[in-house]
């Protein structure tokens, strides 16, 4: 197949649309497909054969997506030149506009998925007025599109309850390869000069939507009760880190940055429990990680993450924004050794049938299906 990807956010920005992509576009390439992506610029990021990029800037309030403006006529040249089979759009901002105008103008087949619970992050910005017009924009964005590939039944249901049809899933799997659990944890001790007896991690963008209130509300908890026995360690960046210093202080925790994804399997192997109390996840691919590396996760019953977690099994599901629920989930884990073990184990085997290869093979086969009754596509000079 020859596919055509529309995106607001791409490699080397840090974020599960990208990183998906990503995994995606190397997929294809692996197996005779070919691909040409549309995507922002990032810091000078040069185009490629499969990629152009175009000017963009951040947006406020979701940054991990730019705002760029192409120019249509060169976007519209180097889409005819590679006269794609199908449209995927995988973000509803500029760039997926493009595609959508293209899709519509030349009659190419178009899917789209959707990655990102806007109407969830709206409560967190203080924008919840917005929440009509935005459900308005979404539908309207949406209905030209012959299918919407969405990563959780989570966020299936959620839709369908808006009105949105020619909904499927595509769920995200991971690459138990390099997520998996480690043997020996001493030199990773040393170098985040850890000496408690618990270590515990969050992951992910340290952000509003994250819920970091309740994630600050359980550290404080855990540092009352453990005191030097519990290390936490915070991996990711982002617009509330000061913020969340400045309420946790730094004693006992340790703020790592952004991690590649081999120190990144490191940090959740080294963990005895990965805490994420996010409620705006449509599936939560840092949870699968951790899970791959045999460390459970105790997250919120919420989203596409309950839908990854089994409760009591390969992890702890708890009440969204409830501290307490979340504190007594990490008393009863660290408590009780027999069952987190038990958990690490069937965390591990749930993730080793959450195969990347099997997950894009379903997608593309779906793509075929949405090609097959449409004439192929000839351009004029005039289209």
């Amino acid at each position: 197949m020859r596919i055509a990807i529309f995106t607001d956010t791409y490699i080397p920005q840090v974020n599960g649309v990208a990183k998906t992509l990503n995994r995606f576009t190397n997929y294809l390439n692996e197996n005779g497909h070919s691909f040409h992506v549309f995507a922002p610029d990032d810091f000078g990021v040069v185009t490629s054969e499969s990629v152009s990029r175009f000017k963009a800037i951040p947006f406020k309030i979701y940054p991990e997506c730019k705002i760029s403006l192409p120019s249509l006529t060169k976007m519209k040249k180097k889409l005819k030149e590679f006269n794609p089979d199908i449209i995927h759009i995988a973000t509803p901002f500029t760039i997926g506009l493009c595609g959508l105008h293209f899709a519509k103008k030349l009659k190419i087949p178009l899917v789209a998925s959707y990655h990102t619970n806007f109407d969830h992050y709206l409560e967190y910005y203080n924008l919840s007025f917005l929440e009509n017009f935005l459900w308005k924009y979404l539908d309207w964005f949406h209905k030209p599109t012959q299918k919407i590939f969405v990563p959780s039944k989570d966020t299936l249901n959620h839709l369908n309850t808006k009105g949105f049809n020619n909904l499927s899933i595509w769920t995200h799997g991971v690459d138990c390869s390099i997520f998996k659990p480690s043997l020996s944890n001493d030199e990773l001790k040393r170098k985040y000069q850890i000496t408690s007896k618990y270590t515990v991690c969050f992951v992910g963008r340290i952000a509003p939507e994250k819920d970091l209130d309740t994630l600050c509300k359980i550290i404080s908890y855990t540092k009352q009760r453990f005191g030097n026995n519990l290390t936490w360690l915070i991996v990711g960046d982002g617009p509330k880190k000061e913020d969340m210093i400045k309420k946790t202080g730094t004693n006992q925790i340790v703020y790592t940055g952004y991690l590649q994804r081999n120190e990144l399997a490191e940090v959740y192997s080294l963990s005895d429990l990965m805490v994420f109390p996010s409620d705006t996840e449509t599936f939560g691919n840092v949870v699968l990680e951790a899970m791959a590396c045999g460390t459970p996760v105790i997250g919120a019953d919420a989203g596409g993450v309950k839908n990854i977690i089994r409760d009591y099994s390969t992890g702890i599901l708890c009440e969204p924004k409830n501290s307490f629920t979340f504190c007594q989930a990490i008393e009863d884990c660290l408590h009780q050794t027999e069952m987190l073990n038990r958990m690490s184990i069937k965390a591990r085997d749930y993730a080793l049938t959450q195969d990347w290869n099997s997950i894009f093979h379903k997608l593309v086969m779906e793509f075929e299906q949405i090609v097959t009754p449409f004439p192929p596509i000839l351009f004029s000079k005039k289209a």
